[in-house]
């Protein structure tokens, strides 16, 4: 009986080639995500993201599916298809960056929110504080909106004065 010898590199895979079939689905499922990511845009974000017109189509085309069972997933593979014929890094970044732009207007509403709820409760020591960080701050106006917003308050009327401090320290801190 012979013995069978073998190389020693069978069964063996080179480790820098080697892609397990659980790696390529783990990167097929992100491109996937990707894609949804990119489905729930407006037009106007997506506009800033850079895409061709084939994949642009294939995102809008999802958008109007609406069966969203097993034709809305076969939809999301085909981005997830395209997406693995393109390089995905742009559309990330372009991504990331837009996200990133969406938490700073998030975070300065709610910075203008606290001024406001601060103007509200402590009146004019809230507003001189304000005119003392923001120099080119209306004090009169604001004084004269708050005193508004106290009449509304004292005769349950809607907080339009409110709203309009509102207005005001969004035009302020948007400069």
């Amino acid at each position: 009986m012979t013995k069978h010898t073998s190389d020693a590199n069978d069964g063996q895979h080179d480790d820098e080639s080697f892609v397990s079939k659980s790696q390529i689905k783990r990167e097929m499922d992100a491109l996937q995500d990707l894609g949804k990511e990119l489905i729930q845009l407006t037009d106007t974000q997506l506009k800033t993201i850079p895409l061709d017109d084939e994949l642009r189509d294939a995102l809008l085309l999802a958008r109007r599916i609406r069966n969203k069972h097993e034709g809305y997933r076969r939809q999301l593979q085909f981005i997830g298809k395209l997406m693995r014929q393109r390089d995905p890094q742009p559309i990330k970044e372009a991504l990331a960056e837009l996200q990133g732009r969406h938490q700073q207007a998030t975070a300065q509403f709610h910075h203008i929110e606290q001024w406001r709820d601060r103007i509200l409760a402590e009146g004019a020591s809230a507003i001189d504080e304000l005119c003392q960080q923001q120099p080119e701050a209306d004090r009169a106006q604001l004084l004269s909106l708050y005193a508004e917003h106290l009449q509304q308050q004292q005769h349950n009327k809607p907080p339009m004065a409110s709203r309009r401090i509102f207005v005001e320290l969004r035009k302020l801190m948007s400069r």
